[in-house]
C-alpha cells in the first residue's frame, strides 16, 4: 500500500483546490497513512469486494482501498472534492486508479441503481460524525449487496451501535443495526490523526450483514415500534407503546401475545423482540397497516 497521503500532501492538496473542511459536511480529513493502513486491514477486504466509501474528502482512505479491494465507489457530495478525486488517484494510485468510480452525490439519497456497476459488497468509510448513523442505515436499506463493512465514526456513536441490550447506550441506532448486520466495536481512533482535529476521539465498528430476524413483518413496522418504544424509553412498554397500539391495554395485549413483559423497558429487549411485537399488531390499527 504505497503513495497514501501524509500531513504536507493533505495541506498542499487542500490548498491547491482552494478548500478547507468544513463543519456544514462534518469533514474532518485524515492524514495519517497508518490510521489508514489499519483501517483497510482491519475491514477484511479481498480482490473480490467492491468497496463504497462515503465522503472520501481528499482521497486518503480512497488511495488505500484501491490496491486491495476489485472496484471502489466513492460518493462526495461536496463537487469541488469529487471532481478532483480522479486525478488525486491516477497520481498517487498508477493503474489501481482505474478501479475508481466517483459518484457525486449525497449518501442519504443515493440508491442501488446509481452504484449497479458493479454493486458494492463492502461499506468502509470514514463518515461525517452528522450524519453517520442515517448513513449507514439508509445504504444497508437500499443495498442488498453489501456483505460487510467497517466505518469510522464518533467514539460515542461506535459505542451505542454495538451496544446490547441492557446497556445504558443501548437504543435506536443498537437496535436498528442489529436488523441488518452483528456489529463490534474495532478499536479507538485518535483525534490527532485528522485535520482539523476534533475535540472528540472517533471509534471503528465492524459488521457482517445477516438475514433480516423475521420476514413475516415488514421492517418499517418493526422500527415504527423500535422508535415508539425508545421515544419515552424511561417508560415501561404498555406505556411507551399506547400511541403506537392505540391504547395502553392493546400494547400489553400485543406484547403479552410477543410474549414480552409490558413491564419491561425498551432498553432490555433484542431485535427480535421488537419484531415479534410488531407481528403481534392489533388488528384493525395503524400499527397494524
Amino acid at each position: 500500500m504505497t503513495g497514501l497521503l501524509g500531513p504536507a500532501e493533505i495541506r498542499e492538496l487542500a490548498a491547491r483546490l482552494g478548500v478547507a473542511p468544513t463543519k456544514k459536511l462534518g469533514q474532518n480529513f485524515v492524514h495519517d497513512p497508518n490510521t489508514v493502513r489499519r483501517i483497510v486491514t482491519a475491514a477484511g477486504l479481498t480482490p473480490d469486494d467492491v468497496a463504497l466509501e462515503v465522503g472520501p474528502g481528499l482521497g486518503s482512505l480512497t488511495l488505500g482501498l484501491l490496491p486491495v479491494a476489485g472496484h471502489v465507489h466513492a460518493v462526495e457530495i461536496d463537487p469541488v472534492l469529487a471532481g478532483a478525486l480522479p486525478e488525486t488517484a491516477a497520481r498517487h494510485a498508477g493503474a489501481d486508479a482505474d478501479r475508481l468510480t466517483v459518484h457525486r452525490a449525497d449518501a442519504l439519497r443515493i440508491d442501488a441503481a446509481e452504484l449497479a456497476d458493479p454493486p458494492p459488497t463492502a461499506l468502509v468509510a470514514n463518515l461525517p460524525y452528522n450524519v453517520a448513523v442515517p448513513v449507514v442505515l439508509h445504504l444497508l436499506a437500499v443495498l442488498p449487496t453489501l456483505r460487510h463493512g467497517l466505518v469510522m465514526v464518533q467514539k460515542e456513536v461506535a459505542d451505542r451501535l454495538v451496544a446490547g441490550p441492557g446497556s445504558k447506550v443501548y437504543g435506536i441506532p443498537s437496535v436498528k443495526l442489529a436488523w441488518y448486520a452483528h456489529a463490534r466495536g474495532a478499536g479507538k481512533v485518535p483525534p490527532n490523526v485528522f485535520w482539523p482535529v476534533p475535540n472528540v476521539d472517533s471509534g471503528l465498528v465492524a459488521f457482517a450483514c445477516h438475514a433480516p430476524p423475521r420476514t413475516d413483518v415488514p421492517r418499517e413496522r418493526v422500527f415504527a415500534v423500535v422508535d415508539a418504544a425508545f421515544a419515552q424509553r424511561r417508560k415501561t412498554l404498555r406505556a411507551a407503546l399506547a400511541g403506537w397500539a392505540g391504547s395502553a391495554d392493546r400494547a400489553a395485549a400485543a406484547l403479552t401475545a410477543a410474549g414480552v413483559d409490558p413491564g419491561a423497558r425498551g432498553e432490555s429487549l433484542t431485535v427480535e423482540q421488537f419484531a415479534a411485537i410488531a407481528a403481534s399488531a392489533p388488528v384493525g390499527t395503524p400499527a397494524a397497516k
